[in-house]
């Protein structure tokens, strides 16, 4: 299981991380994924090769928000 950081923008609240993790625990290949709106930090954890950077971008846009480059 691979894991990785991502640094997301505009999360302000327990609803925004919310938001967040289930956006990206929809996509196939997501185990888990855990915000901080604090630190604007996402932890997801993930399988390699089944999920794309692009996937990621797309499942946090799709929240709301902006995932920083």
């Amino acid at each position: 299981m691979a894991r990785k950081t991502l640094k997301v923008t505009g999360m302000s609240c327990g609803h925004c991380e919310m938001s967040v993790k289930e956006e990206l625990e929809e996509l196939e290949g997501v185990q888990s994924a855990t915000a901080d709106h604090t630190t604007g930090d996402v932890e997801v954890a993930y399988e390699e090769g089944r999920v794309t950077d692009e996937q990621f971008k797309e499942a946090v846009e799709e929240a709301g928000y902006t995932l920083k480059a």
